[in-house]
């Protein structure tokens, strides 16, 4: 799960970190309030005005601009509310900017970047860091792996105040502001353990004139499987900034990530779910989803599913590939029929079915009068709908 800079702003100011005056605005009014309210509290005219979408490069896309004075905080306000951003993160088609963060301008000298992320290599949370700040991460390290500096927490220690000093030192922080930095890596590590969050990153981390260390920017994404713990978190969710397929999926418990392909899946099992993207790539093709419907699924959730599916206008042909274990191939059966006669069906169905009530289910689907085909292994079901799914575009 995904929240906005301004939402990860202020959970990090629950935990003692260092962050801009600002607030966060809904409209156009608020907005220009808010800056308002900022050089109130500041005695500063400068703001800068930050569009809040779920994608990173907004400042390259011009979703962030330093206002000076008044009239030209209005203009930026103006400008960025409502825009569709592009960034190397939203694609080409660009995001809706509904959200702004008006926030305080700084006297920035030195800009840096810390990460918390686990390192499934290691099988631990590993905190980063990097002289690098303001840059695309991927690209420092591509290009100057020597410069993102690592330090490794222990499973039963966590992250020791040792190491916060290591890194502070490493990035060439000296006195108050080595102390400060220390202090912020160790609260934004008890952050991410305790939040059960999947990514937290400061990208920059500035050092001001005066020595202060303040989060410039906040991004942070929290464990799906966790939320459960955390049930405050549920109203930080901004459904506009999430695929609507994907939010369908989740409330019928349905593991499904959208893609660019043509080729719908239907598959149990995040292996095998897996092999079918691979096996459809293999023959020319590209999967349109990620869609896991489980080993529990019922009736009701492969409808859900295939309804997901087909909603998807780039489908060209849909592929359903079952291994029945826990899953019954009956199942299956019952659900695909139940949707296409409930939605209908405008592209070619490939159906690969295999494990428990294989038989009953074939025998269902053979029955059932829909145009279908059916194959009884997956390198002739990715084959046929490929085939057919070139066919028919």
């Amino acid at each position: 799960m995904k929240i906005h800079e301004y939402q990860g702003k202020e959970i990090m100011r629950r935990y003692g970190v260092a962050v801009p005056i600002g607030k966060a605005a809904m409209t156009i009014a608020e907005a220009e309030e808010a800056a308002a309210w900022v050089r109130k509290q500041t005695g500063s005219p400068v703001v800068v005005v930050k569009a809040q979408i779920h994608a990173g490069g907004r400042g390259k896309g011009g979703g962030v601009k330093v206002a000076k004075d008044e009239s030209a905080a209005t203009a930026a306000i103006g400008a960025i509310h409502g825009m569709q951003l592009k960034t190397h993160q939203t694609g080409p088609e660009g995001m809706k900017v509904r959200r702004l963060l008006v926030e305080q301008g700084l006297d920035i000298a030195r800009e840096l970047y810390l990460g918390i992320v686990l390192d499934r290599a290691v099988g631990r949370i590993t905190v980063m860091a990097s002289t690098e700040g303001g840059m695309d991460i991927e690209e420092v390290a591509a290009k100057h792996p020597d410069k993102i500096l690592r330090e490794t927490a222990d499973p039963a220690l966590g992250f020791r105040g040792f190491q916060a000093r290591n890194l502070a030192y490493a990035l060439g922080l000296a006195g108050d502001a080595a102390k400060n930095a220390a202090a912020l890596l160790m609260a934004l590590y008890r952050m991410y353990v305790e939040m059960d969050c999947s990514i937290v990153e400061v990208n920059p981390l500035v050092v001001t004139k005066s020595g202060h260390v303040l989060a410039l920017d906040a991004k942070i994404n929290f464990d799906d499987n966790a939320l459960y713990r955390h049930p405050d978190l549920a109203e930080l969710r901004d459904l506009d900034e999430e695929d609507p397929a994907e939010t369908e999926a989740k409330k019928f418990d349905l593991s499904y990530i959208h893609l660019d392909g043509s080729i719908g899946c239907m598959v149990n099992g995040a292996g095998l779910a897996m092999s079918t993207m691979d096996i459809i790539k293999l023959y020319g093709a590209s999967p349109a989803n990620f869609l896991d419907v489980g080993g529990g699924a019922t009736r009701e959730k492969v409808t859900a599913a295939f309804k997901i599916i087909t909603r998807d206008a780039h489908v060209r042909g849909i592929f359903i590939n079952i291994f029945g274990g826990i899953m019954k191939c009956d199942t299956i059966a019952e659900g695909v029929i139940s949707a296409v006669k409930e939605v209908g069906l405008k592209v070619p169905l490939v159906v690969r079915l295999e494990g428990t009530n294989v038989e009953m289910g074939k025998k269902m689907l053979a029955e059932s009068g829909l145009n279908l085909v059916a194959c009884s292994d997956m390198a002739d079901g990715a084959k046929r709908i490929v085939e057919l799914s070139k066919a028919g575009a």
